[in-house]
């Protein structure tokens, strides 16, 4: 198989060529096979798409203890035999994030995946739609007088940010602060070899921290006070810090996806006045585009597990102790999934099977949230600004676009998104 871009060598995790678009890499790792291994860190690359939900459907075989950092640091000491479950269980709490629900295992997980549960009931969800709608209008006002703006940090962000607060019961008053110190996307794997902290989220746990202390001694008819009084599925009292965790992984990472899920919306909007026409003609299906969206534009590339006994995926031997990724936004683009799988396509009937949420025990809590996000703020925009289009001074002309992408191996999405229009009489 010819490698004109040298990509049987390329670093995936540290090689900004990649960054901007990854896509050729990953379809050069599928013809080759769809499970491959890499040869700079000796990762397993998940590519196709029944590979994937095999590694995602099996908590068994494959540890998420790994799932946020992957090989950096790596495991702290040598994993070796045909199980290393009890090693695993021994030094997990030397890995960056062991602390967090996205790397937990059963039956530990189930425990604290369920107390999250109650915090995104259908009711919570629907009360948070309706802030959505008044929120999504405000946000726009800010856009209307100036026919342009910069729809990731302006627009995007804040907007996720206001609705996470909002689901999570963060005081109005506080709702500022939130937004200063957290209103832009940040991204974890870094590209340029930054280190990771093992406890990234100190500012949310500080806060949720003090509003769990004051509801559990003082309960109000409030959002706050149901997360501090939320029980365990044993009917057992959580710890502070097992509630606070919760609460903090959930702002964070509710911003990172829905931002980025956003932004690529937007983007193909700006370049497809057709594709604007078409939603505006019918809301109902920005549903569905939304999910295409996803498909195509994942906003997270991979996640990662670590092989607890000796497996395979897809007849591929795996060895215990095996870093494994699979690549969401690869297994997305299978052909033998999505015909077609390079083209946008707003009405594909099978747009919602996308692993951009992933599947399984850890499929993203927050995905009913994040959808509800992205229809409410394009449904707003299509409504009040037509014509929209890519500002060419900021990205340049058709064919031959400018657009920076965040500096990360395991998240993708745009940095900045100039856009131009026509405020709706």
């Amino acid at each position: 198989m010819s490698d004109p871009a040298g990509f049987a060598t390329i670093d995936f995790f540290t090689d900004p060529s990649l960054v901007a678009d990854p896509y050729p890499y990953f379809d050069f790792l599928r013809e080759s096979g769809p499970v491959q291994r890499e040869p700079r860190h000796g990762v397993v690359m998940v590519t196709g798409y029944d590979e994937a939900v095999s590694v995602y459907r099996d908590a068994t075989s494959f540890s998420s203890c790994n799932s946020v950092t992957g090989p950096f640091p790596g495991f702290p000491v040598p994993l070796a035999g045909d199980d290393v479950s009890a090693l695993i269980e021994r030094h997990r709490s030397a890995l960056p994030f062991s602390d967090q629900l996205p790397t937990f295992d059963p039956p530990r997980h189930g425990a604290h995946r369920a107390l999250l549960m109650k915090l995104i009931t259908p009711q919570r969800l629907r009360e948070n739609e309706a802030f959505m709608w008044r929120l999504a209008d405000r946000q726009l006002d800010e856009f209307i007088a100036r026919g342009e703006g910069e729809f990731v940090r302006e627009f995007a962000a804040p907007f996720a940010l206001l609705v996470i607060a909002d689901l999570l019961g963060v005081p109005e008053s506080d709702r500022e602060t939130f937004r200063e110190r957290l209103g832009r996307p940040r991204g974890l794997g870094s590209t340029k070899g930054d280190s990771l902290e093992h406890s990234p989220l100190a500012f949310l746990e500080e806060r949720f921290a003090s509003y769990v202390e004051e509801r559990r001694r003082e309960p109000r008819g409030d959002v706050l006070t149901q997360l501090a009084n939320a029980k365990f599925p044993d009917g057992s009292t959580p710890a502070l810090i097992d509630v606070v965790r919760l609460a903090a992984n959930l702002f964070a990472a509710g911003q990172e996806t829905t931002v980025r899920m956003i932004a690529a919306a937007l983007r193909f909007l700006g370049e497809r006045p057709e594709l604007q026409k078409w939603l505006r003609e019918d809301p109902e299906r920005i549903a569905n585009f939304i999910e295409e969206t996803l498909r195509i534009e994942s906003p997270v590339k991979g996640d990662f597990r670590l092989s607890r006994v000796r497996t395979s995926i897809g007849g591929v031997a795996i060895p215990a102790g095996t870093t494994v990724m699979v690549l969401n936004g690869a297994a997305n683009r299978d052909p033998r999934r999505f015909e077609q799988p390079g083209e946008l396509r707003p009405e594909r009937p099978n747009a919602r099977d996308h692993l951009a949420f992933g599947l399984g025990l850890h499929s993203c809590p927050g995905a009913p949230l994040a959808r509800a996000e992205g229809r409410v703020s394009l449904e707003r925009i299509l409504g009040r600004m037509a014509d929209l289009r890519i500002s060419e001074k900021e990205h340049g002309q058709p064919g031959a676009r400018r657009f920076e992408y965040a500096p990360t191996y395991i998240l993708r999405g745009l940095q900045k998104l100039q856009l131009e229009f026509t405020p709706v009489a």
